[in-house]
């Protein structure tokens, strides 16, 4: 399954699972080297015992990606709005 980190609280890392639509917590010392907030990772439990973790960089290539062309999408429509600014 996929989880992102959302954050680090207190030394814990907060990994939001996409599919279950929960948290997981693990000490940050459990995490990848190189991970940071809103790196992706393909995580394997078994039960609520965590059996494997590691970087998925595609997934975060593709999820910036879609995040710039939303915002080029988003800029290119600002144009034509309804309401005027003061």
């Amino acid at each position: 399954m996929k989880g992102m980190l959302n954050r680090i609280e207190d030394g814990w890392a907060v990994i939001l699972i996409e599919e279950e639509q929960k948290e997981l917590l693990l000490p940050v010392s459990q995490l990848p080297e190189g991970s940071e907030v809103n790196s992706w990772f393909e995580i394997e439990l078994d039960g609520d015992k965590l059996c494997s973790i590691s970087l998925d960089e595609e997934s975060r290539a593709a999820k910036e990606k879609e995040a710039r062309d939303l915002r080029r999408k988003l800029r290119r429509r600002s144009g034509s709005s309804r309401f005027k600014r003061r």
